[in-house]
């Protein structure tokens, strides 16, 4: 039996920022929900490409080259080893969609890293 997902639904049981759990799983890749608020920190995936899918909120993403603002259904893609930094002045929801395994925080030591997200059934 296919389960659909109800994304403002798990969303909602969602408590805390900064900490992606997994709702789908599909070739390798996790579907991932979060809210964010404040700024992360700054980092890479050296070796997979994320996808930020904004569905509530406004996130300025920071590169060291400048700045991109994603706004509610839109998405931005950031390409293996590109140094960013996501900041949300106020809450954003977000959707990311990337590789089974990928770390939050990349290549950077950060006490917000989640090793093993937790999924959201």
């Amino acid at each position: 039996m296919l389960d659909k997902v109800n994304l403002d639904e798990r969303m909602s049981r969602i408590p805390d920022y900064w900490h992606p759990r997994i709702v789908g799983e599909l070739n390798g890749q996790h579907v991932k929900l979060a809210k964010l608020h404040g700024e992360f920190t700054w980092h890479c995936h050296h070796d997979e490409d994320e996808l930020f899918l904004v569905l509530d909120g406004s996130l300025r993403m920071e590169l060291r080259d400048g700045t991109v603002v994603v706004e509610p259904g839109e998405f931005l893609v950031v390409p293996r080893g590109v140094e960013h930094r996501p900041v949300a002045v106020d809450e954003v929801q977000v959707l990311l969609f990337e590789p089974a395994g990928t770390l939050n925080t990349g290549d950077s030591d950060d006490p917000r890293t989640i090793a093993e997200p937790e999924w959201l059934r």
